[in-house]
């Protein structure tokens, strides 16, 4: 049985203009001690996902979709029982802005401690929270200090420190590395592969495919609120499927090729009124009249892949 397993799931925001369709229909599954990267333009439903994952959307909700977790539907819990048993406890999240996260008139122990009255720790506080931040290489002297007094890394750290608090057996991390210098992004990566070998399952989201296949065995590419192409990284990197994912490597740099970088032309589309079928299609260089109709899921050797080139 899968560890994670991601069926059909669907997510919306209520706006005054109307519905956004953040989610839609996106499946994947991931095997106990496997990472996940997902990766995508910006407000293309990356952290609707990782949200949906500890089911906290500010002013969205899930409207239909399974999470299993641990052979357990997570979404058919009540809030109280989720919230006791699982939230933090067994899933946690690294939000995005992250280092603006923290209360600025709080020591970080207080901070810590907050956490821990919150989902009724009843164990040592101290001894918790300084093998917390040993875990991330900060000294036990950080929980003295103040937000302001924490570089931008050392802030970045605590933050992931807290969400490791309890312990969780799958962390959600939205851009742990935006803002931070070239430095600090090496040592948050080389802190996400020490907890991955602990055996720690972590979703890595972020634009950067570099940072993902350092970490992530697997990828989903999301475009305009769908997980276009899922599959191992390895057969992702080498041999992408969807023009989309072809598209975004063409895009990055290389040293070895002597090629200028590409660009994705146009705009995504509009999620408060979704076109019907392929939602690429406007940019795609490959678009046939089929495209017009919604793709299926096609399988790949690790994956799926949603485009009618593989009908």
């Amino acid at each position: 049985m899968s560890f994670i397993k991601v069926e059909n799931l669907s997510a919306k925001y209520n706006t005054s203009k109307g519905s956004v369709h953040a989610l839609d229909d996106v499946s994947f599954f991931l095997e106990g001690g496997e990472s996940v990267g997902i990766a995508g333009e910006s407000a293309c439903g990356k952290t609707t996902l990782g949200l949906s994952m500890i089911r906290m959307i500010p002013g969205g909700k899930i409207v239909s979709g399974k999470i299993i977790f641990e052979e357990k539907s997570i979404l058919d819990l009540t809030e109280s029982e989720f919230d006791k048993n699982y939230r933090w406890k067994k899933i946690a999240m690294v939000f995005q802005g992250a280092m603006n996260s923290l209360d600025p008139v709080f020591t970080i122990k207080e901070q810590f401690v907050e956490i821990l009255r919150q989902h009724n720790y009843k164990g040592n506080f101290d001894k918790l929270i300084s093998d917390a931040v040993a875990s991330v290489g900060l000294d036990e002297s950080v929980l003295k200090k103040y937000p302001h007094e924490l570089s931008g890394g050392m802030k970045q750290r605590i933050v992931i420190a807290m969400a490791l608090l309890l312990k969780p057996k799958f962390v959600i991390a939205d851009e742990p590395t935006t803002a931070l210098d070239v430095l600090v992004q090496a040592q948050i990566i080389n802190l996400l592969k020490k907890l991955k070998k602990s055996g720690m399952s972590i979703m890595l989201i972020s634009h950067d495919l570099a940072i993902i296949s350092e970490v992530a065995e697997k990828i989903g590419i999301m475009y305009a609120g769908q997980l276009v192409e899922f599959g191992k990284s390895d057969d992702i990197f080498k041999n992408p499927k969807h023009p989309y994912t072809q598209g975004l490597l063409e895009s990055i740099p290389t040293l070895r090729e002597n090629k200028k970088p590409k660009f994705i032309k146009g705009v995504p589309p509009n999620l408060a009124e979704p076109q019907s079928g392929c939602r690429f299609i406007e940019r795609c260089p490959l678009a046939m009249e089929k495209c017009k109709k919604e793709p299926p899921k096609f399988k790949t050797d690790s994956g799926y892949v949603m485009c009618w080139l593989y009908e």
